[in-house]
Order: C-alpha cells, then sequence, then structure tokens
C-alpha cells in the first residue's frame, strides 16, 4: 500500500549518515520524531526533530531504559490504516501514524568482542526498545517503513521521490525482511554470549545449548557454488575476535569464489598452528605442501617444493607479511596461485604481484589481522549442515604432543625425530581422513589424503614424497588397523611413526617397527577430518 509519509520515528545507535538522511526527510515535510542521543546529534545539527518523550507526555527514565515502550509510539506503529477500529482508537488516544521507523540497534556484539568486558556493561547494550520498534515496524510493513541499515539511506530517499513521498510495497517488503534478519541476528548473539557465561560461571555443565541459532549478515553473492550449476553466497557471523578469511580485507584479484573461500579457510586453520614463519600451500581443501623456516621466503620456498605439481592453482597462507623475496618467488618460473591471505603485504611486493601479467587481474590477494595459535577461539564451535539438521562439536585446537604420549618401541626417537612429529601432526589433523604425512624437519614432503584405506594413503604419501622419504618421519591422524601400512612406510625410507594407538592389531604393528628398528610414538589422541 502506498501510503503517504507524513511521520518518522528515528533512534539510532551507529549515526552514519544520520544527519544527511534526517536533513533529506524534513525537507519532504515529514515530521521526525527522535529519542536521546539521536535527537541530540539531530539538534546540533540543526535539523528540526520532536523529542518522543514530549509527543508520549511521559519522560525518559531509568537511564534511558523506558523511553520508546509506550501506546502512543508502538500504535503509532502497529495500527492499520485500512481497520475502522484500529483508526477509531488512534483518534480516541491521541495517537499520530508512523509510517517511516529508522532504527538500528545498541552494539552488543562489538561490546562483548572487547577483552575483559564486564556482565553488567555488556547487559546495559541489550537493546529492548529497538528490537521491540523494529519488529513492530516489520510486522505491520503494509504501512510502514522499517529501515535498519544506513546503506539503505539513499534508497528510502529515492523511493520517496518516485512514489510521490511514499514507499513501495516491494521496497517495504524487502526491507521488513532486513529487519527480521536483524533481529534474529542479535537475539542469537544474545543467546550464545549468555549461555559461553553460564558455561564460564560454572553454573552449567552443558557443553552444547538445548536450542542452537546460527545467523549471519550476507557479504557476497558468489559467482556460483562448487560447481557452476550451483549458486551460492557468503555470509559472516558474529566475530569472536579470531581473525578470518571474512574477516580479511580483500586487496586485490578477482572476486572471490566458493572454492577460494573454502581452501583459504582450510589454509589459514593450518597457519594458525604455528606462531613461526610460516607457509601452508592448499589444494582442493588439503595442504599439499607446508614449511616452517627461518624466513618467511624460507618458508615459502619449501613449501611450494612439497609438492609443485599440485601447487600450481593453490591458495596460500603466510604468518609473516608476504615480502619482495616471496613476491618475486612466486611470479618467478611456471607458478601460479588462485589467492594468498597473510597479514600483510609489503608495498614493492603487493606492486609486484598487482602488476605482473596473469598475476595482477587474477590472483586475489587477503590481509588479515596477525594470527598464530593463541588467536583461535576455543569457544567457537564447528558447524556441519546435514539434511534435516546440523551437527556441533568443539574444534580440534588438539595438536602438540601430550604429556602422556607413550614410546611404544624398543627404539626411543631422536630429539630431531620428535621435533619433526610434532610438525606432522599439527598438519595431519588439517588434512582429510584418512591421513597420512610425511616430513623432513618442519617441512612436509608427501601427504595422503581422504583415502578409504590407511595403507594406501601411506603409499600417496609415499610416491608424493620420493627419495625424500629416506629419513622422513610420519604423523597418522588415526590408529594403523594392520601392520601393512608401517611396513609400507618402512619400506619407502620412513625412520620414525606418530600415531594415536588403540587398535586391536596395536602389537603387530609395533612388532613391524621393533623388526626394523623404528621407533613409533602413540599420543592417544585421534585427528579424524571427515
Amino acid at each position: 500500500m502506498h501510503n503517504q509519509v507524513q511521520r518518522a520515528l528515528v533512534s539510532v545507535s551507529d549515526k552514519t549518515g544520520l544527519v544527511e538522511f534526517v536533513r533529506s526527510l524534513s525537507r519532504l515535510g515529514i515530521e521526525i520524531l527522535s529519542t536521546g542521543g539521536t535527537y541530540k546529534a539531530l539538534v546540533e545539527a540543526g535539523v528540526p526533530a520532536r523529542e518522543v518523550s514530549d509527543y508520549t507526555g511521559f519522560p525518559e527514565m531509568m537511564h534511558g531504559r523506558v523511553k520508546t515502550l509506550h501506546p502512543k509510539v508502538h500504535g503509532g506503529i502497529l495500527a492499520l490504516r485500512d481497520e475502522t477500529t484500529h483508526v477509531a482508537a488512534m483518534k480516541e488516544h491521541g495517537i499520530a501514524p508512523i509510517d517511516l521507523v529508522v532504527v538500528n540497534l545498541y552494539p552488543f556484539e562489538a561490546t562483548v568482542a572487547k577483552p575483559g568486558v564486564a556482565r553488567a556493561d555488556a547487559i546495559e547494550q541489550i537493546d529492548i526498545g529497538g528490537p521491540s520498534m523494529v519488529r513492530s515496524a516489520a510486522k505491520n510493513h503494509r504501512f510502514v517503513g522499517i529501515v535498519t541499515e544506513p546503506s539503505d539511506y539513499p534508497r528510502v530517499l529515492a523511493e520517496l521521490a518516485e512514489n510521490g513521498g511514499a514507499l513501495s510495497e516491494k521496497f517495504k517488503r524487502e526491507l521488513a525482511v532486513k529487519a527480521y534478519s536483524l533481529t534474529a541476528r542479535y537475539d542469537a548473539a544474545i543467546s550464545s554470549w549468555l549461555f559461553e557465561q553460564e558455561r564460564k560461571d560454572g553454573l552449567t555443565d552443558e557443553r552444547f545449548p538445548a536450542s542452537a541459532a546460527f545467523t549471519g549478515r550476507r557479504v557476497a553473492v558468489l559467482r556460483y557454488g562448487e560447481n557452476p550449476h550451483q549458486t551460492a553466497a557468503l555470509y559472516a557471523s558474529a566475530s569472536t575476535g579470531e581473525p578470518s578469511v571474512t574477516s580479511s580485507e580483500v586487496l586485490g584479484g578477482k572476486a572471490l569464489s566458493y572454492n577460494n573461500i573454502v581452501d583459504l579457510d582450510a589454509a589459514l586453520g593450518i597457519a594458525k598452528e604455528f606462531d613461526e614463519p610460516f607457509v601452508a600451500v592448499v589444494k582442493h581443501n588439503n595442504p599439499c605442501g607446508a614449511a616452517a623456516g627461518g624466513t618467511i621466503v624460507d618458508a615459502l620456498e619449501r613449501a611450494w617444493n612439497g609438492d609443485p605439481l599440485s601447487a600450481f592453482g593453490s591458495v596460500l597462507a603466510f604468518t609473516r607479511p608476504l615480502d619482495l623475496a616471496c613476491a618475486e618467488f612466486l611470479v618467478g618460473g611456471n607458478r601460479f596461485v588462485e589467492a594468498i591471505l597473510a597479514p600483510g603485504f609489503d608495498e614493492q611486493a603487493l606492486e609486484l604481484l598487482t602488476h605482473k601479467p596473469k598475476w595482477g587481474k587474477s590472483v586475489r590477494l587477503l590481509v588479515s589481522q596477525p594470527f598464530g595459535p593463541a588467536a583461535r577461539a576455543a569457544s567457537e564451535l564447528e558447524v556441519k549442515k546435514i539434511v534435516g539438521g546440523f551437527l556441533l562439536q568443539d574444534r580440534d585446537l588438539a595438536a602438540e604432543l601430550p604429556p602422556a604420549m607413550k614410546i611404544v618401541t624398543q627404539a626411543q626417537p631422536t630429539a630431531e625425530q620428535l621435533a619433526s612429529l610434532a610438525f606432522a601432526t599439527k598438519i595431519g589433523k588439517h588434512v582429510k581422513s584418512n591421513a597420512i604425512v610425511f616430513a623432513r624437519g618442519n617441512e612436509v614432503v608427501g601427504v595422503g589424503a581422504g583415502q578409504m584405506s590407511r595403507v594406501d594413503a601411506v603409499h600417496i604419501a609415499a610416491r608424493k614424497a620420493g627419495e625424500r622419504a629416506k629419513g622422513a618421519v610420519l604423523a597418522s591422524d588415526a590408529f594403523f588397523p594392520f601392520p601393512d601400512g608401517v611396513e609400507n612406510a618402512i619400506a619407502a625410507g620412513v625412520r620414525a611413526i606418530l600415531q594415536p594407538g588403540g587398535s586391536v592389531r596395536d602389537d603387530e604393528v609395533i612388532a613391524a617397527c621393533d623388526k626394523h628398528g623404528v621407533p613409533m610414538v602413540f599420543t592417544g589422541v585421534r585427528h579424524f577430518r571427515h
């Protein structure tokens, strides 16, 4: 219904573009009602506005907790203009129609994202009047426009100009969808935070809430999904303060694809295992190369050499800013990558990567906040969607060699072998099961990923490693069900093995290692990744 907008209620926390927008509304003859800080900002800017407390005849109280929760506000928003009893009630009680509601909410998520925020401060940022007005206006969207995003201000003005001071039904319906999406995200964030506080304060033993809600804000519609016949979009969830692909800034290159995003998330997850200079090379959601080094270019060169054939068209994650030496290595020879994520790009490196033919227009460059193991938010849950529901679980953040590990063979691993096994298992937990990782020092030399049999994963890792398997160590994400896997690894040249243990044939597997004098470590920790 194209009813003309005569009165607008404006109450916003995010005041981006506020003064210019409301000044334009006022010039169209629209009466402005406002509250608190919004009213003050408008009056100081010389924009005519009427305070809500003056309109309702009821003062704001309790530090602003009670100001818009009044029949003259919600009656003006909720009244059906074509229902005679509603119109009569408005006339009887002196309720004026409110045709446009411009509201965004207290910054609850930004508040709780601050380190050490006090519970009382967080609770004070739970908006009550705002969501109530948003929901009322959205429910009555046949007659009322509800604006919750400053980015929609220009569209509102354009609609008013185009429709003689009214908003089209189509536009009001679109705004209502956005409004309920906002309140859903807001309530989900509050519910999640309150539940985590209960856990932290020891008031519940539950790890998972009885009801879970996951919401996000659409940040991009992608060209297509995993395959060209699938459609897809990228959403950002509430910030945990942890560096992520969605919070990274895209500096250049083609638009990110669905597969780019999935692979970048995997690469970043691997890189977060390390504090030192480190590079992960990921292809099809599995690491095909990874290495730590004394410098970031040293790490890059050795990570790329883990599997140069597979590295072509991969995505990379760096734990240090990408410098000119790294950029020169990448653009040299027959190398090409789809995307690079790093905590920074040196000016010369960025210049080379964005102007080199074949690279500049294609390679996606993303800069994130610095990251490492300490940046990971343990409270963040993993969600796996299945038809008809979803699964929740803790993230697999354990990768260090546990204190309870056991050396189960007669041969003892050297300190160098233990260090290399620790490196390999950090990589292995990010490889699709069944997963086998061969490493030399702090460099991956072969990966067997996603196989139905563990011995096949060993064969693939050995083939990838070639001569580099001689003297390498092996990390397995789960136990060896038969001795054949370790026998093939030893035959390829592996000289130390790590696995969780737990097979009914552990004795046979240990005996195979003892036969060749190869040390084996049991960690007791499995790292399946399906």
